[in-house]
């Protein structure tokens, strides 16, 4: 993760020289007020060619997850100079399809989730083999490298896996629910072998229908009814935490609701104590930076990363935490 504040900080201090010297000389706050306006109407910050990305992932309808992490490559795309497409289809032949529509349109860059890798495989060496650099976000770190792809971005899912295990055992519980709501996804399977690896007590896996949050809600309720030592439930996305706690209600149970990833309900349950902690793996970063370093691949060759992920997460949110984070996740980036 150093290599990102590393990153932002030269971007930063570049633009705030820039900012210096237009005030500093004649007629600076004319220059300065006109860098605001173009700022304001989202012009971009280089006169780099105008590429076109696409960024083509597994996401559901209505997953918000996947709306922050669009934050953060609209906003690279408008700093870049970038014409940025976005497609999603949560079936994996159709999400490759899209990749293979994307191809057709001969876009310079392609943003790709590898949740189910064998099913994008062939998409992604089809864009390779058409000369389209890739760079893998989310999903599919492990098979980034072999498909291609120039570096992957997001979190290692079974150290984040193992991060949760570590911090279930400080909180003293004994035994957890792992909830995986779409069955396929590696990314998932990877986070719950990482809670049981490191966690001491005993963990068991219960498959829903992520599509469905009523059925979600029945089938943990039906599982905490069932067997009242469950003192942990761990859910696998933002939105399927505040349906945790509503079947935890239900049932009469005092188990512990825990999360992976962050949103504006997440930070404010937090912050209340209705649930105990989430993993934040950064999607506005994963975005931003997906772009980002698309950007720098096209422009001047460069590739972060040395061949490994670069890892957005995990970062354990508490309590403690929440509050200072509050005002990001309100206003959709965190």
């Amino acid at each position: 993760m150093a290599r990102f504040p590393t990153w932002v900080g030269i971007a930063l201090a570049g633009a705030l020289s820039l900012s210096l010297a237009g005030c500093s000389s004649t007629g600076g706050k004319r220059a300065e007020d006109a860098r605001k306006a173009a700022a304001a109407q989202g012009r971009a910050a280089v006169n780099t060619p105008r590429w076109t990305f696409a960024m083509i992932t597994h996401s559901g309808d209505g997953d918000t997850f996947w709306d922050i992490v669009q934050s953060g490559a609209k906003q690279a795309a408008v700093k870049d100079n970038i014409n940025f497409l976005y497609s999603h289809d949560d079936e994996a032949q159709q999400q490759a399809q899209l990749v293979d529509a994307a191809v057709d349109k001969k876009v310079d860059g392609i943003i790709v989730t590898l949740a189910k890798p064998d099913a994008l495989k062939a998409a992604v060496a089809r864009a390779e083999k058409a000369g389209i650099p890739v760079i893998t976000v989310n999903s599919g770190s492990a098979e980034s490298k072999a498909f291609g792809a120039l570096t992957h971005v997001g979190q290692d899912e079974t150290v984040a896996g193992e991060a949760v295990g570590d911090e279930l055992n400080r909180r003293g519980r004994k035994k957890a629910l792992c909830v995986l709501h779409e069955q396929g996804n590696v990314g998932h399977e990877q986070r719950c072998a990482g809670v049981a690896k490191t966690f001491s007590g005993q963990m068991e896996n219960l498959y829903v229908n992520g599509t469905n949050m009523p059925d979600v809600q029945s089938a943990i309720e039906a599982k905490l009814q069932a067997d009242k030592s469950v003192d942990a439930v761990v859910t696998l996305g933002a939105p399927y935490a505040d349906t945790a706690v509503k079947a935890r209600t239900d049932a009469g149970s005092k188990a512990e609701i825990d999360t992976f990833d962050l949103n504006a309900k997440v930070a404010a349950e937090l912050k209340d104590g209705t649930l105990g902690f989430a993993v934040d793996q950064q999607p506005y970063l994963q975005g931003y930076q997906a772009v980002d370093l698309l950007w720098l691949y096209k422009y001047n060759g460069d590739v972060l990363g040395g061949g490994k992920p670069v890892l957005t997460g995990p970062q354990i949110v508490t309590k403690d935490q929440a509050a200072a984070l509050e005002e990001y996740a309100n206003r959709g980036t965190r």
